[in-house]
């Protein structure tokens, strides 16, 4: 059997950035759509803008904060669902 060797260093910006970059474009094109159009008070643009803010803090643990952002942080069940499925942001 052959020896193991471990892969060379990856440079992450060079695969990442043109990927990230596009997506941070999507965002910024779409809240200018929904800004225009009167809808910026959605609380589902406040939670992505509240994500935002989150993206710029230099914390190792961005992606978990962000995650939690957008969930709800109750914990005790409720008794009947009112929509019939997710809608990605916690009205709270």
């Amino acid at each position: 059997m052959p020896d193991w060797t471990p892969p060379a260093s990856v440079n992450l910006v060079d695969l990442g950035f043109m990927d990230s970059r596009s997506k941070l474009i999507d965002l910024a094109a779409f809240l200018d759509r929904v800004q225009r159009a009167g809808q910026d008070g959605d609380f589902r643009v406040q939670a992505l803008k509240n994500a935002l803010t989150l993206l710029s803090q230099d914390k190792p643990q961005r992606a978990k904060d962000v995650l939690l952002s957008f969930s709800d942080p109750s914990t005790e069940p409720i008794a009947k669902a009112t929509i019939q499925g997710a809608i990605g942001a916690h009205k709270g």
